[in-house]
């Protein structure tokens, strides 16, 4: 089993209240499988409940019935109907339109949306990438959330893509971490998708990640291996090696996929000769455009990186009324 099909392999499809956000949003990913309406919904809710300074009860008052919670909008007629657009300021590929979109339309029923994008797509600096038309207070008090959204998403999108596009013709996958903000994991592992970078394992329940401190706790890789296989056997069985040692110890453990932790680039090429193909190796560790162009043509199968979630600068988006 490969880590980015580790991400997959446990999602509960089962319920009808767990359609994905693609069923609603024809400029979502048609190939995502992480992101619920249901999800996408409660986190935008959270975020906009969040603003209006109030606790996240949708059970009983909608978004729209607190908005007039928002002091500065009531500065505007109620009757005040306008058009606006999203500008994005930088190069991108954007990422997180379901969310934006959901924000403008629980704070107004008659609000009219349109996209001129889609996610995972590039744009250039200063594109439009939605018009909005309908009540000027709703727009306002979303606006804010949305935007938070969309430059979130489409900043880990957009390294994401450069991170790819360097890779080009090596054959190594990129992949994610769980080095995400809180409550914006499946998120931020969508973005990565639109970026088109692959999804490590989700959280702590769907592969075995065995590392420094697991191997100290359970006294030693073979014995950790051991026992994740014997507790969850068609479970994919990740080992952080952090020599050429260890490496060995993992390779006759069994282990399906040895992350490479902060090895320099002749300990890699070392690991591969060693490896000789019996399991997946992964390098992880302060990955970056000059360490990503040096670990190329080294053979390895994955390179992980935590900056895609975590390092991110925000992409610049502005909001006018133009009318």
């Amino acid at each position: 089993m490969n880590p980015e099909s580790a991400s997959t392999a446990s999602q509960d499809t089962s319920s009808s209240s767990s359609k994905y956000a693609s069923t609603y949003y024809t400029q979502h990913l048609a190939t995502d499988t992480l992101i619920t309406v249901n999800r996408l919904q409660a986190d935008v809710e959270h975020a906009l409940a969040e603003d209006l300074g109030m606790d996240n009860d949708t059970n009983t008052k909608q978004i729209k019935d607190i908005a007039e919670l928002d002091i500065t909008a009531q500065l505007i007629p109620a009757t005040a109907v306008v058009n606006a657009h999203i500008v994005c300021r930088d190069a991108a590929v954007i990422a997180g339109i379901a969310w934006a979109d959901y924000a403008f339309k629980a704070c107004a029923d008659d609000l009219h949306v349109e996209w001129l994008v889609q996610d995972g797509q590039k744009v250039t600096p200063d594109t439009v990438i939605v018009k909005l038309h309908g009540p000027a207070r709703g727009i306002l008090t979303a606006e804010r959330v949305a935007l938070n959204f969309i430059q979130t998403l489409s900043a880990t999108a957009t390294l994401t893509a450069a991170y790819v596009a360097q890779l080009a013709g090596s054959g190594i996958t990129l992949l994610d971490t769980r080095k995400t903000l809180p409550k914006l994991r499946l998120a931020q592992k969508y973005a990565v998708q639109c970026g088109h970078g692959q999804n490590h394992r989700i959280g702590l329940f769907d592969a075995f990640l065995i590392k420094e401190n697991h191997i100290m706790a359970c006294g030693g890789i073979a014995h950790a291996v051991t026992k994740a296989q014997s507790i969850a056997p068609n479970t994919l069985v990740e080992v952080e090696v952090e020599n050429l040692e260890e490496l060995q110890q993992a390779i006759n453990a069994g282990a399906d996929v040895i992350m490479l932790d902060n090895f320099s680039t002749k300990q890699i090429h070392a690991a591969v000769a060693i490896n000789q193909g019996k399991s997946k190796l992964e390098v992880s560790g302060n990955i970056t455009d000059a360490r990503i162009a040096e670990l190329k043509d080294t053979g390895v199968d994955y390179i992980s990186s935590g900056a895609l979630t975590k390092n991110v600068q925000a992409i610049d988006l502005s909001l006018r009324i133009i009318d």
